[in-house]
């Protein structure tokens, strides 16, 4: 019972995650046409404005595919190590690239109007290059984890193996 609820749940905040991440686009565009209609100058810093906004839908809408894929849909248990793996490395992914490109908006910007201003961008892509050393780190360390398992397994089944050929091979006493 707690399970279902789980899921429906998620699948409920995913459903509000998607359509809020639609309105944000449909806003950004619409602020950008009332832009362009009043000036072509004030039209370009809303187009950054607007792909900052695209951006940031993009990276909630994979938020909400990332629940309904691996909390609606995918029973428990059934996921792999390696499996789990990918899936938080794609996540992590796409967060990383709304963050670079959000970063690159900002910097553009920031240069236009206040070249003083510039740390918060900076930080913020340097912030995007540290999640990015993390998550090599993590995939190189949970690489490493899965190999050993895996040469755990193989040499459990080939011990196995080996066991029964031996026996196979043994004459036989009567």
């Amino acid at each position: 019972m707690m399970a279902l609820l789980s899921r429906v749940t998620f699948g409920i905040v995913s459903a509000m995650l998607m359509l809020l991440a639609l309105a944000l686009v449909a806003f950004g565009a619409l602020e950008l046409i009332a832009e362009l209609k009043k000036s072509w100058h004030e039209g370009g810093n809303a187009l950054l404005t607007a792909i900052g906004y695209v951006v940031i839908a993009i990276a909630v809408f994979d938020v909400a595919k990332y629940f309904v894929e691996e909390e609606v849909i995918r029973r428990p248990g059934t996921l792999t190590a390696s499996e789990a793996r990918r899936s938080l490395a794609k996540f992590i992914s796409t967060i990383v690239i709304a963050v670079f490109i959000e970063g690159l908006v900002i910097v553009f910007q920031v240069s236009k109007q206040d070249v003083a201003q510039m740390l918060y961008p900076t930080a913020l892509l340097v912030t995007a290059v540290l999640i990015v050393l993390g998550l090599g780190t993590y995939q190189r360390l949970n690489v490493e984890v899965e190999r050993q398992s895996d040469r755990k397994e193989q040499s459990k089944s080939g011990d196995d193996k080996d066991e029964r050929v031996d026996a196979r091979s043994r004459p036989r006493s009567t």
